[in-house]
């Protein structure tokens, strides 16, 4: 555990409450049919954060930084306040989804245990310095494994299991191509490309820098870490997003419920058809992982947005030294707990904040191998060709899939 830190972070915050209803919606609707997905993906998302990184690494900042240097400001503002707009959402749903998870299981006031999880994220954020907090996030990785154990409590067709993912089917329905793009959105999700360069950056002025003075001394090192990390955390990642969707298509699919929404609903429809065992692990995964999640995705905003405006902070620093970052921080914890409180529906909201993700994806990803490429800097990024070929690779294979959804969704 202490070789992994923000890769593995991020991968498993990948597999949030949000992204957890997204793969149970995959799994109610198409069954095992979208399994390959899983695969597909994982090179690419691996790439991508690899590159991430790597910006944030050997640079020491983070990926608004490096992107204004290359965007015109507008087109920066656009992708950070959407990036903003769509992680309040998140939170909002993610707190609701923990809260509803929750309630599930000990009865009691909703709104009560949505206030007590945005508080209690918060207040870690706020008071415990980054090199101690992130040891408790590796901590809370480990609770995305009850999805596996949910997996090999109900009764799983495996041949058939193997024969989607091997032999995929592919459909053109807009339906189809919708829950592929929610898929790509949710696994391939901006948030995260922002929260692991920031936190790459976060790592190197804790640790190598602090010995060694001259980047060459540990470039290839570092790498090689970053890439044993990050591929780690994907790994992880959509091995456990695999199992949500086998899970769901071995019991939900088959009992012909195909409208899952939230992630709390799919533990709720899996009590009376594949028992309590699986429905408890269930719910205690939505939490667990709502608790790694929703810090991921107010602090990204915040580095995000704080690098935008000039604002300096880290979650390094003790509170009275970064007032506006963590003020950043507040807001969008605040903000999605507002969304909870006001009864504002997050389910269709849910499922459409992963469409968008996939579809800003896009230019980001763009964006962020023209800043790889770039050679003028004097901080130009070193990554290997393999790599940036795969980092370009995995901007098409978005690029195509949003475009697919578009074409599919045209009149005639």
């Amino acid at each position: 555990m202490r070789l992994l830190g923000p890769g593995l972070i991020t991968g498993a915050a990948d597999d949030d409450p949000s992204g957890i209803a997204t793969y149970s919606q995959a799994g109610a609707q198409f069954g095992f049919q979208l399994l390959w997905t899983m695969f597909l993906t994982l090179p690419f998302m691996a790439a991508i954060q690899i590159i991430s990184a790597c910006i944030g690494w050997q640079t020491g900042q983070g990926l608004s930084r490096n992107i204004a240097g290359r965007m015109p400001r507008v087109v920066l503002l656009g992708c950070v306040g959407a990036l903003a707009v769509a992680n309040t959402i998140n939170i909002a749903a993610d707190l609701a989804a923990m809260a509803d998870a929750l309630r599930l299981v000990v009865q009691g006031p909703a709104l009560l245990y949505a206030a007590a999880f945005g508080i209690l994220c918060l207040i870690a954020e706020v008071f415990i310095p980054y090199h101690r907090y992130a040891g408790y996030l590796k901590f809370l990785t480990l609770v995305l494994f009850v999805y596996v154990a949910a997996a090999f409590s109900v009764q799983v067709d495996w041949r058939q299991v193997a024969f989607s993912t091997f032999l995929p089917s592919f459909s053109f329905r807009s339906d189809y191509l919708l829950t592929i793009v929610a898929v790509f959105g949710t696994t391939i999700s901006p948030y995260l490309f922002f929260w692991q360069a920031s936190q790459e950056a976060e790592e190197s002025a804790l640790s190598v820098r602090r010995h060694h003075r001259i980047a060459e001394h540990y470039s290839a090192r570092a790498f090689r870490h970053i890439s044993y990390d990050t591929w780690t955390g994907m790994i992880v990642s959509n091995v456990i997003a695999f199992f949500i969707i086998v899970t769901t298509g071995a019991t939900l699919h088959q009992q012909g419920v195909t409208n899952i929404q939230t992630a709390a609903q799919a533990a709720e429809a899996l009590r009376p058809i594949a028992g309590e065992l699986t429905f408890v692990l269930f719910s205690a995964g939505i939490i667990g992982t709502g608790l790694l999640a929703v810090p991921v995705l107010a602090g990204s905003a915040a580095y995000a947005v704080a690098e935008v405006f000039g604002i300096s902070g880290s979650l390094e620093l003790p509170a009275q030294r970064a007032l506006g970052f963590y003020g950043i921080i507040s807001a969008a914890t605040v903000g999605g707990l507002l969304l909870v409180a006001a009864k504002f529906d997050p389910i269709q909201m849910l499922f459409w904040t992963a469409v968008i993700n996939g579809i800003v994806a896009v230019p980001i990803m763009a964006v962020m191998m023209f800043v790889v490429a770039g050679k003028a800097s004097a901080q130009a990024i070193v990554l290997p060709r393999w790599l940036v070929v795969l980092g370009w690779l995995a901007a098409v294979a978005m690029a195509v899939a949003v475009a697919l959804l578009v074409w599919t969704s045209l009149p005639g």
